[in-house]
């Protein structure tokens, strides 16, 4: 006898979690339905209110319910140093350090070709354009240390550089093939005050 088909369905929607197989999406399946309705619910109404009022920040591309997120509203940043993070976990993780008080952009991914991203589906353009700001004095980047992470921020690089823009990159004291999400905050907050010309 099979599973009812809307217990296939939650399952397989369980799958799209990243580090979820199929073993654990069942195992987190039967638990919400099984142990833990209530907190099923309150998962199911908080993605459902999230996917209705969060959007992209119009100035770094975070998530946010406004148009301008608060920390790009905030008068009390530097607006001369911009930098440039591949997710909003990263983005977390900077600011955690308290190392840091300028702006981001946030590319929500990194150039990977065999997945098809390519700097047209990073939104390269809106970053160049946002680092042409004349506000802008330092673009520093903080993509993760991966063979992907480092091919990103040479591209960022080398369209900066042809645009006049002093860029930076975070130090290596952030582990090679390491990424910024699963890093310590003292780590990275050394990396980010020896970071260097690019």
């Amino acid at each position: 006898m099979s599973s009812p088909s809307s217990l296939d369905e939650l399952i397989d929607a369980l799958r799209a979690l990243p580090g979820v197989g199929p073993k654990s999406a069942q195992r987190i399946a039967y638990h919400l339905l099984q142990r833990d309705q209530r907190g099923a619910g309150r998962l199911a109404r908080a993605l459902g209110h999230a996917l209705d009022v969060l959007r992209h920040c119009e100035r770094c591309n975070t998530f946010a319910e406004t148009a301008i997120c608060q920390r790009c509203a905030n008068p009390q940043r530097d607006s001369s140093l911009l930098c440039v993070v591949e997710m909003p976990a990263d983005l977390a993780m900077m600011e955690q350090t308290h190392a840091y008080n300028g702006l981001y952009y946030v590319l929500m991914g990194r150039l990977s070709p065999l997945d098809g991203i390519g700097p047209r589906e990073l939104k390269l353009d809106k970053l160049l354009a946002r680092a042409a700001d004349s506000a802008v004095r330092e673009v520093i980047l903080a993509t993760n240390f991966t063979n992907e992470g480092e091919a990103t921020a040479h591209m960022i690089a080398e369209l900066l550089g042809a645009r006049g823009v002093a860029v930076s990159r975070l130090s290596r004291g952030v582990p090679v093939g390491g990424e910024l999400e699963h890093t310590d905050t003292g780590t990275i907050a050394q990396a980010l005050v020896e970071r260097r010309a690019v």
